[in-house]
């Protein structure tokens, strides 16, 4: 079974970052590592519930868990459009929060209202986590387990139990690891 790679979609991946700035506005514990789960999760959730995921954007694995590949270059194009500020706030115990903030409205538009609702369902559920914890949630999903650092997680690992592991579990994703990679060479 092919590994599909699914058409980034980028209007609909800056709109969800807007809409998830806004959302999340009033929450102390927002910030760009919980922006990235969010999406993550957003993204993965949407692939198995809808059939597929809302913005398309491929993931990678980092040491503070899935992140959007080009979240560095779209954050970057989004400010210089000034639809996208980030504030930085100094924490207790010395550490910077890297504040996310949206500065124009989102458009809802290109989302169905499935795809809103899961994106809230899913903030509702984070909505206490601070950066850490969300991260150390990410960390147990078996796509960031199973990926090499910076490696794309394929969107079909979110089907793979984090329960004990067959054989055939784990020979299924060495196979879709397999495929991500001959599909995508430049991939590490």
């Amino acid at each position: 079974m092919p590994i599909k790679k699914w058409t980034e979609n980028e209007a609909r991946y800056r709109e969800l970052v807007l809409y998830i700035c806004q959302k999340c506005a009033t929450d102390p514990k927002f910030g760009a590592t919980k922006l990235n789960k969010i999406l993550y999760f957003s993204d993965f959730q949407a692939y198995a519930m809808l059939g597929e995921p809302i913005t398309g954007f491929e993931y990678q694995r980092l040491p503070n868990g899935p992140a959007p590949r080009r979240m560095m270059p779209m954050r970057a194009q989004m400010e210089e459009r000034h639809d996208l500020g980030c504030q930085e706030i100094r924490l207790r115990g010395g550490r910077t929060q890297h504040r996310v903030v949206n500065l124009r409205v989102p458009d809802l538009s290109v989302f169905t209202a499935e795809q809103i609702s899961l994106v809230d369902r899913i903030i509702e559920e984070l909505w206490d986590m601070d950066a850490e914890e969300v991260s150390d949630l990410s960390h147990r999903m078996m796509g960031w387990k199973l990926a090499d650092m910076n490696e794309t997680i394929p969107y079909e690992t979110v089907f793979i139990s984090s329960g004990s592991l067959t054989e055939t579990d784990v020979e299924r994703a060495r196979e879709l690891r397999r495929m991500v990679h001959e599909s995508n060479p430049n991939d590490h």
